[in-house]
């Protein structure tokens, strides 16, 4: 694999903004955040190429793959202006797969990449619930797998205080009924983000989230008889 990684100079510019996040510091360094932007671009793009050799994803750019550094400041307490983060984001192609790719490159050790369910929907929630009910192993074989548990260790994600409505409390599975998210994440140093084998370690991490992804994936586009929902 070539190495494409993040930049010592994207991470301090990042560094540089969080203390001088302002939109007349930002527009004097202009010019220098569009070269690191084009830096995280090739690091995206370069990541997305060799997803796409084991996985369906979304054919995208550089420009596509990355968020925009600009917050959305009208709901929010904080005013400033930009994020103090590059991110962005692989979405998996066709209604048969489900879950999306996330990555995080912050200083101060706060990057990290994830994946998984932020917001299943109303039906979707219910659904991998039910699957859960029914039969847990499938998914807990994954969760306990050496694997698994070497990258991200648990599965993540906000979860009801006691039992979701319509399953009893004391279900042999209601740690994982509990669940409203479904997300892994893996956390990553400031070393390890400037080292030459990130883009490998971010290839594998993505890598690492398949069968997890791919039990979701058969849940939610089955019903409870486990007949296709799509054709």
């Amino acid at each position: 694999m070539k190495s494409i990684g993040i930049p010592k100079t994207t991470i301090q510019f990042l560094k540089d903004l969080e203390k001088n996040n302002t939109r007349e510091w930002f527009n004097a360094n202009k010019e220098r955040f569009l070269r690191e932007e084009d830096k995280m671009r090739e690091f995206a793009e370069a990541l997305h190429a060799e997803m796409r050799k084991y996985d369906l994803i979304d054919p995208m750019s550089g420009k596509q793959i990355l968020f925009r550094i600009y917050r959305d400041t009208r709901f929010s307490k904080d005013k400033t202006p930009y994020k103090n983060n590059r991110s962005g984001g692989f979405k998996r192609s066709t209604a048969r797969l489900r879950g999306g790719y996330y990555f995080h490159i912050q200083p101060g050790n706060q990057s990290f990449l994830g994946g998984g369910f932020w917001a299943p929907n109303k039906e979707d929630l219910k659904r991998i619930r039910e699957e859960i009910a029914f039969d847990d192993k499938p998914l807990r074989k994954i969760l306990s797998g050496k694997r698994f548990k070497d990258t991200f260790g648990t599965l993540q994600g906000d979860q009801v205080i006691t039992a979701p409505k319509g399953f009893p409390r004391d279900h042999p599975a209601i740690d994982l009924l509990r669940y409203k998210q479904f997300i892994v994440t893996r956390k990553f140093t400031d070393k390890e983000v400037l080292s030459d084998t990130f883009l490998n370690e971010a290839n594998q991490t993505f890598k690492a989230m398949r069968p997890f992804f791919d039990y979701m994936s058969e849940v939610l586009t089955t019903d409870s008889n486990g007949r296709s929902l799509i054709d």
